[in-house]
């Protein structure tokens, strides 16, 4: 155990910062602003400690009882009210785009609606096998280890209840942990479910109650060189694995691997926000665009994306429209920057592709409207493009409540 160490605030990744008596730097969990907490240490380097605080010895008044045992695992600000999150949140975003030195001289609002538990449309679960027999599991933060779970209180209801019936049929027909990498559970609004099963073992037989417990399950071969649940094969498919849900006026389908958002309530605002920034009149391009959720709810005339399942959802979104579909990675599709009009863009976490900066600038649309799961490396796109573009609005969403992620809009006119 480390020294005791006061907490002096939350920085972007979820993290308390503190200084050791030796002068390192200590990033935390399960620590809020003005604790003087004792920290358990998973990483020491030169210069910082990374580690979980498990004693605290003086505690904010901000801080609450989490409401899982294995909160860390999955939201681990949990340890604080929920008006405590926003505010902290809000604070982390700012200070996010003044490192930048963003000109932008408005107070950036952030905007969060009240259901902060059980929202979640997706989730991935591990398994663990005891003498006790197969149960779902998670990995502890910062460790190879992993814990049992029986869910988690910022997932659906549907997610939880048909990934605990999963685990039922895998014990039911003895299967074995060894042979199980992780599963996959996405609802739509109605609570229909669906599911990926990645498993280790080329030989997984064909287990028939599989196809009862959810709208339709995949079973997947997943190399055990790599970590993540890859698709290595398809062994068998029971059912049908698409889901539909409607984005204001948009009737939206999707399956267990395309990308949508996993809390529609909050995306749906946005995606409103963002439809009352586009003139119907002008052309409007969806730059990683996913199965088109937010271009086909706006009128977009083309959408670009590079996911094979993505485009294959997309396809079937636009129809009998006019709306284009283009399979091609962003910085391949640079002819499809509009030189008029309005670019929508919402990247992966690393951000934009500086081909994508460098074309942007060049075709010079009228209008950005700009997206991120991740406003550390927006901040770093929009700095980039400050010559060509004035950030004219920043909002930050709760799209991840009980967590610290941070979803920021932000929107660049033309100089």
């Amino acid at each position: 155990m480390l020294p005791e160490v006061k907490i002096d605030k939350l920085i972007h990744g979820g993290q308390g910062l503190g200084v050791l008596p030796d002068g390192r730097k200590v990033l935390a969990w399960n620590v809020l602003p003005g604790e003087v907490v004792q920290i358990r240490s998973t990483k020491s380097k030169k210069h910082y400690v990374e580690g979980v605080a498990e004693n605290i010895i003086q505690a904010s008044p901000e801080r609450i009882d989490p409401i899982d045992d294995a909160y860390l695992s999955t939201s681990p600000w949990q340890i604080m009210s929920f008006e405590a999150e926003n505010k902290y949140k809000q604070e982390i975003l700012s200070e996010v785009f003044e490192r930048e030195k963003i000109d932008y001289k408005a107070p950036i609002e952030f905007i969060a609606i009240k259901d902060s538990l059980h929202y979640r449309n997706k989730m991935e679960y591990s398994f663990w096998a005891d003498d006790t027999g197969l149960h779902l599991a998670l990995f502890n933060r910062g460790t190879h280890g992993k814990r049992v779970v029986e869910g988690s209180s910022i997932a659906h209801p549907a997610v939880d209840e048909t990934a605990s019936k999963i685990v039922e049929v895998l014990k039911a027909a003895g299967i074995r942990g060894s042979q199980l990498k992780t599963v996959i559970v996405r609802c739509n609004q109605a609570g229909e479910a669906v599911a990926a099963l990645f498993v280790k073992d080329e030989d997984f037989p064909v287990l028939n109650g599989l196809a009862e417990v959810c709208k339709g399950i995949g079973v997947y071969y997943s190399t055990p060189k790599s970590p993540a649940s890859v698709i290595t094969s398809k062994l068998y498919i029971a059912g049908d694995l698409t889901l539909t849900d409607k984005i204001i006026d948009a009737k939206l389908i999707y399956d267990v691997h395309s990308f949508f958002q996993v809390n529609l309530p909050v995306f749906e605002l946005v995606a409103e926000r963002i439809k009352g920034l586009c003139d119907k009149s002008d052309t409007i391009v969806d730059f990683y665009s996913g199965v088109g959720a937010i271009g086909v709810s706006v009128g977009a005339s083309i959408l670009v994306d590079s996911d094979k399942h993505n485009v294959a959802m997309a396809k079937r979104n636009v129809g009998n429209t006019k709306i284009e579909v283009v399979r091609a990675t962003a910085e391949t599709a640079l002819d499809c920057i509009p030189s008029e009009g309005t670019l929508i863009v919402d990247p992966p976490r690393a951000g934009l592709h500086s081909k994508v900066i460098d074309q942007i600038c060049e075709s010079s649309p009228d209008q950005v409207i700009y997206l991120s799961c991740n406003p550390s490396t927006q901040a770093r796109d929009l700095d980039l493009l400050k010559d060509c573009y004035d950030v004219v609005l920043l909002e930050g969403y709760n799209f991840f409540p009980r967590t610290p992620h941070i979803e920021c809009l932000a929107v660049l006119k033309r100089k």
